[in-house]
């Protein structure tokens, strides 16, 4: 990623070939895109996740007869008062982890996309590669988000259910027989006896369309806001500079760097707006992934085994719209909106940082 805005600097792309110029081989760079994008995935997962189990429990109670919470602020409250503070980071490990993995993966898929795009377009040869387009990284970012999706459907799904297993859990716990809640492991290892590896990916749908649609969004808003930003403080020396057909062609590396606010506040409109544009998506993927939790399937089996009610990913959504129309798809939106925008300035002050000082050929 370019140090400069987040696209490829002239000399140092991913491509299939080593580059000529002194720079970065291309498993050099795929390293560096991993510990990079990881370590930012982290710092911004520890900010963020209070809000982001707030967000779960909201979107998971759209379905119940009776709501639990009045708002985000009545969650986080609720949560804080009868769990403590190991309630609000409950299950914290395995996003810390899916983070990590989201985020490396992220940056990782984007700049080889960047490279087979430029591969498959005319004169992808030429030395310096050329600097793509606004829609050419869009779609890379698409393609980056669908095949996350498959890594982060069984991340979020262990998540989810930790997120809510207060609230599925006996209220009125004895001294005899306290509280014990199981962990990742033992809910990976349920969910596999149960349903086979396959429901590892319950409410897969949901993610492939949050991540593939929403990703887009970010890395091209991101970028976009980026050169906007760029232009602005160096037209005066490239009048020429077109923001919104091509970035940065031939300033000096120490005007043409992103400064650290610019880099945030891109980064940060650029989270808004991802959230905002499938952010119904993930409701209905929680509500999905949640049910066997708080909305348990009333029949049984011959063998004992519980009879699975959860509907596909278009039914849970009819349900919801019945139930709450367009205000319960949102459930949770405007805090998530909230807690995304500084979350995706950390992600990128920390990535284009650390691309800045340790990404250089």
């Amino acid at each position: 990623m370019d140090p400069r805005h987040g696209s490829f600097p002239e000399g140092r792309s991913t491509d299939f070939h080593p580059s000529e110029d002194g720079g970065d081989s291309p498993t050099i760079r795929a390293v560096k895109d991993i510990a990079f994008g990881s370590i930012a995935g982290m710092v911004a997962e520890v900010f963020e996740y209070p809000f982001d189990l707030a967000k779960v429990r909201l979107q998971s109670q759209v379905l119940d007869s009776t709501a639990r919470f009045g708002g985000p602020l009545d969650c986080l409250l609720k949560t804080w008062r009868d769990e403590g503070i190991g309630g609000l980071y409950r299950g914290l490990p395995v996003p810390i982890f899916g983070s990590m993995a989201e985020t490396a993966g992220l940056f990782l898929a984007y700049s080889q996309l960047q490279s087979l795009i430029r591969w498959f377009t005319p004169n992808s040869s030429t030395s310096p590669p050329r600097q793509l387009t606004i829609p050419e990284l869009g779609l890379a970012a698409a393609g980056a988000g669908f095949i996350t999706s498959f890594i982060m459907t069984p991340i979020e799904l262990v998540k989810c259910k930790m997120q809510v297993q207060m609230l599925a859990a006996p209220p009125k716990p004895t001294i005899v027989h306290p509280r014990k809640l199981p962990g990742p492991l033992s809910i990976v290892s349920n969910i596999v006896r149960t349903s086979g590896l396959n429901g590892l990916w319950v409410g897969h749908v949901g993610t492939m369309i949050r991540e593939t649609g929403g990703t887009a969004a970010w890395f091209a808003s991101k970028e976009f806001i980026a050169s906007l930003l760029l232009a602005r403080r160096t037209q005066a020396q490239s009048p020429l500079f077109n923001p919104r057909t091509s970035f940065a062609e031939t300033y000096n590396e120490q005007s043409a760097a992103l400064l650290p606010w610019e880099s945030a506040l891109s980064g940060a409109l650029a989270g808004g707006i991802c959230m905002l544009s499938l952010y119904p998506a993930d409701t209905v993927k929680s509500a999905i992934q949640t049910a066997e939790e708080l909305r348990p399937p009333d029949k049984f089996t011959h063998s004992a085994h519980v009879t699975p009610k959860v509907g596909t990913f278009w039914e849970t959504a009819r349900a919801m719209y019945r139930a709450h129309g367009w205000r319960g798809l949102y459930a949770g939106c405007g805090m998530t909106v909230a807690k995304a925008i500084p979350c995706s300035g950390i992600v990128f002050v920390v990535y284009d940082g650390l691309n800045q000082r340790y990404g250089q050929g």
